[in-house]
């Protein structure tokens, strides 16, 4: 070893280059061995030289490498395909020995590893675990088209594996991993009649795009899926967004050249690489035997599939009876080496009658002509307690639909190195035993189901409406409830009645059908003779017949297609002249579902969800949340709802508009949200003041109800209205730069009728009497002999509480009895900054005040301030005083008279009780405070209010009654 080294050492050559020097081959399988001394010398005997084969090629704009012969190598076949930085490795296995069965037990396999694009598994064992949908669905891809071209009776079991080795995220590997699997068949030694070629064509702003990209996929309204041979279709898959069927069978006729492209290289790949094909037993039936058992079955064959009286099940009973003769027949002659074929060769028998008929006399098993749909039954809302139903029956196949609606949060998680991450809309179809009368076990995802359901999601998906404006999570449960045909075109009619009945709304109907083929085709050269294209297939056309072509679209155009076949290919031609044999069917169907519900319908019971998209900051939600989310869970609990978080989004879903509401109030009071003028809260009140009240709500804000917004109706006093701890509704009215809130009551209260702004009637009266006038605000004045003469207006400021309105003032200061050669006396001002305490309990009844009539006396007027004045007490009872006018304190303002008691007596004037707890001012003048004691009864007239609401007073004097 160490004179291997020292040569090493030695060696004048790069690091790369010293192998050789050392005499080291290159690494195969798992070991190092060394290269032969000369190049040009035999390898020792066992020792395997690495040796790789290579084809370049272009389609559309990508180059496309195809290699083998570098991993794999025990593969019957093995092939990687490249393009750009994207790697599929596709492998062949096959059985050695034949599978029991009379059918080929073909097994592809499509696998996803995060390795490809660098990533770890988020599971809990940080590894793959079972196939997912989108790997189930690539597997179908590959097998569509490679099924049909195995030799007649070849049931050895083969195995396809497909995986992604390498992924750049430009190219899907699908179409990659479909055309490896084409070339590896065709360098294992499994007999195979390929290869195909498998391209995507999208189109953009009306161009075709071949091999596009998954972001050209995005902008696209066309993904075409087109397999074929040098000269024949084999497979096709579409999604589109409504695209006509002149304009697809263009784009078909466009892919075929496309897809040829990768034929001749793998012809030259396996020309270089290729094993040779083995001679496998083939599982064939004797011309003997099918002769014999025409014989014995035929006519009785023929009189059961010509009965259009028989169903499904009574002509699969009567063909049972019809093998248990041949096979008893079989028994007695000892034929035991037929015994083993004769069910293939009795259904042999029944697809010549069948298929011989059709060509012939133009009609089918059940007596309808060739482009004749079979009887349709619609109904939607058949479920009451979904948010969306409806039944589709057409002849024996019917299907059950339910929509459910549900937030952005319940979208489904595809976890894929390739496409889109999340999927919003999601339709499952469920294919029980019971649909075929069968007994079976009921299990995990199902390929058949997962595709059909598949088939039918894209062709609704052209109709939904986008996700900006319809942000729900769409689920349609598509139940087959009994099949004879076609219940995948059958869940894509319910799907989209039960859509309309959800009140999604979808841009149009969606129907689907599914179109057959049947054919005569020469024996010696393979040529197609005679055809008829078949509408509406029944179960057992689809499994007598050459071809099964769903096609699935609105009135404008085709939304999905999914074309499969059983010959070894089928004309082009053919494919788009059935595609306006669909056309017209699917116009017959549209009609039915459009006759039962053609518009979203209107959502507004018990079961009609609701979804609410609420923008906040993260802290706000973090708080929503709670630790470990613990306050999440308790709204969820209390109310029914759901809530989802996202970037400063709270989504909140509930069964209808009452859970909504109660969900919205939770979080409105933990949180809050974004005050808008105008909008309506819900609050507690947290304190009472003089001027109004605050009230708590959104989430802790506070926000000031003025006394003047809690009613259209004159409030005197706040706690008349309210109290602390009441919980009500109110508006938000006005929001200042200091993040002041002015709420209003009396915004979401309807406004009173108005009323006559005319004063009241004035009547001449006798001096000496006194009459009761009523105004049109429905108050009682006292109206004097005299003339009434309007109080001069109080020159105080304008108080910033409104109590009155300016019309009320008016026909209060006209009403006042006032003496009209009485010189008015000026009312005196109060400061508003001493604070004033009762002491007094008030006064739990509301008292009639009434005015005493003033004596007629005559006094000279007296220019000093100090001149004796006139008594201000009262000095009169109410006997004597006559008949006066009782005025209540709550209605009290401006110019109105009544009697009230000195509460206290201060410094600078009097605190005055008005009765029913409220209080007044009255402001000395001069000397006054020595003529008054606690408990005294004044004639006193208000002149003003302050700024807190506090009623000002004035003397009545006697000179002035």
């Amino acid at each position: 070893m160490s004179l291997i080294v020292s040569r090493a050492r030695s060696t004048p050559l790069p690091n790369l280059l010293a192998w050789r020097a050392l005499g080291f081959r290159t690494i195969c399988s798992g070991r190092l061995g060394l290269a032969p001394s000369s190049p040009h010398s035999p390898a020792p005997a066992g020792t395997k030289i690495l040796e790789s084969f290579k084809e370049e090629f272009e389609v559309g704009s990508g180059v496309i490498t195809l290699e083998t012969g570098k991993i794999a190598r025990f593969a019957n076949g093995s092939v990687v395909l490249g393009m750009d930085e994207t790697k599929v490795l596709s492998t062949v296995t096959c059985a050695k020995s034949n599978s029991p069965g009379d059918f080929l037990p073909l097994t592809v396999d499509y696998q996803e590893k995060l390795y490809a694009q660098g990533l770890i598994p988020n599971t809990y064992m940080r590894r793959e675990g079972a196939p997912k949908e989108r790997e189930l669905l690539c597997g179908r891809l590959i097998d569509r088209p490679i099924r049909p071209l195995f030799p007649s009776g070849f049931y050895h079991e083969v195995q396809i594996m497909a995986s992604v080795l390498s992924l750049d995220g430009k190219q899907d590997p699908d179409i990659l991993a479909a055309n490896a699997a084409s070339a590896a068949l065709m360098l294992s030694d499994v007999p195979w009649g390929g290869p195909i070629g498998v391209v995507r064509l999208g189109r953009i702003d009306g161009q075709i795009v071949v091999n596009p990209t998954m972001d050209e996929l995005s902008s696209s309204d066309l993904s075409l899926i087109y397999a074929c041979t040098r000269d024949k279709t084999m497979m096709i898959d579409v999604q589109a967004r409504e695209i006509t069927e002149k304009d697809l069978a263009a784009a078909l006729r466009l892919a075929h050249p496309e897809a040829v492209k990768y034929i001749d290289p793998q012809i030259r790949l396996a020309a270089k690489a290729g094993k040779q094909k083995k001679e496998y037993k083939l599982s064939m039936l004797s011309e003997k035997t099918l002769e014999k058992v025409a014989e014995l079955a035929a006519t009785r064959i023929e009189s059961i599939f010509t009965d259009p009286s028989k169903g499904k099940f009574e002509r699969g009973e009567a063909l049972d009876d019809i093998g248990k003769d041949v096979i008893k027949v079989f028994e007695d002659e000892g034929d035991q080496e037929s015994l083993s074929i004769l069910p293939k060769a009795v259904d042999t028998v029944r697809k010549k009658v069948v298929r011989s008929r059709m060509i012939s006399d133009g009609f089918r098993v059940d007596g309808r002509h060739l482009d004749e749909v079979r009887s349709i039954y619609c109904e939607s809302h058949h479920l009451p307690a979904t948010h969306g139903s409806a039944l589709f029956s057409r002849g024996d196949t019917q299907v059950l639909c339910a929509v459910t609606l549900g937030a952005p949060g319940d979208a489904q998680n595809l976890d894929s190195i390739a496409g889109p991450p999340k999927k919003r809309f999601m339709l499952h179809y469920s294919f029980p035993p019971f649909c075929t009368n069968e007994v079976g076990k009921k299990g995990g995802l199902n390929r058949r189901e997962v595709g059909h359901g598949t088939l039918a999601e894209k062709a609704l998906l052209a109709v939904m409406p986008p996700e900006e404006d319809f942000p729900y999570t769409v689920r349609i449960n598509s139940e087959v409830m009994a099949s004879d045909g076609s219940t995948s075109m059958a869940s894509v009619c319910g799907g989209s009645m039960a859509l309309m009945d959800a009140g999604i709304p979808l841009r149009a109907h969606v129907a689907g059908v599914s179109v057959g083929l049947v054919t005569d085709v020469d024996p010696s050269s393979g040529e197609i003779k005679d055809y008829r294209i078949v509408t509406d297939i029944l179960g057992l056309e689809d499994h007598l017949g050459d071809m099964d072509f769903k096609i699935a679209g609105t009135r404008n155009g085709v939304t999905a297609i999914q074309l499969d076949i059983k010959p070894a290919g089928i004309p082009l031609d053919i494919v788009c002249e059935s595609l306006e044999n669909a056309r017209e069917a699917r116009l017959q169907i549209l009609d039915h579902m459009e006759r039962e519900i053609n518009s979203p319908r209107v959502q507004d019971g018990t079961y009609s969800p609701r979804l609410a998209t609420l923008k906040y900051t993260n802290d706000a939600l973090r708080s929503l949340i709670g630790p470990m989310a613990a306050l999440k869970r308790k709204i969820e609990e209390e109310t029914g709802a759901r809530l989802y978080f996202d970037d400063g989004t709270l989504t909140i879903v509930a069964k209808n508009q009452a859970v909504m509401d109660k969900a919205q109030e939770k979080v409105d009071f933990i949180i809050g949200r974004e005050i808008v003028v105008g909008g309506v809260y819900k609050g507690t009140v947290t304190s009472i003041k003089e001027y109004g009240a605050f009230v708590e709500f959104n989430g802790g804000q506070q926000g000031l109800l003025h006394m003047s917004e809690l009613s259209h109706e004159p409030v005197s006093k706040v706690s008349d209205v309210l109290h602390i701890g009441k919980y009500i509704t109110m508006m938000c009215i006005d929001t200042d730069v200091r993040g002041n809130i002015k709420l209003s009551l009396k915004a979401l209260l309807p406004k009173p009728e108005p009323k006559s702004a005319s004063g009241p009637e004035k009547v001449p009266v006798v001096k000496d009497t006194v009459s009761v006038e009523t105004s049109s605000f429905g108050e009682t004045v006292a109206s004097l002999p005299s003339v009434v003469e309007p109080p001069q207006k109080s020159k105080l400021a304008v108080p910033a509480v409104v109590i009155r309105t300016a019309v009320e003032c008016d026909e209060a200061e006209k009403s006042s009895p006032v003496d009209k050669n009485a010189k008015p006396k000026r009312a005196e001002t109060v400061k508003p900054d001493r604070k004033l305490k009762s002491t007094a309990s008030k006064q739990k009844e509301e008292e009639a005040l009434k005015s005493t009539a003033p004596e007629e006396t005559m006094t000279n007027p007296v220019s000093s301030s100090k001149a004796k004045k006139p008594s201000r007490k009262k000095k009169q009872s109410e006997k004597e005083a006559g008949e006066s006018t009782s005025v209540s304190a709550r209605k009290l303002k401006i110019g109105t008279e009544m009697t009230a008691k000195v509460h206290q007596v201060r410094t600078h004037g009097l605190v005055l009780d008005l009765g029913d707890g409220i209080r007044g001012m009255y402001k000395f003048e001069g000397e006054e405070e020595a003529e008054f004691e606690i408990g005294d009864e004044l004639q006193v007239k208000c002149t003003s209010f302050t700024t807190k609401g506090i009623p000002v007073m004035a003397l009545v004097d006697d000179e002035e009654l």
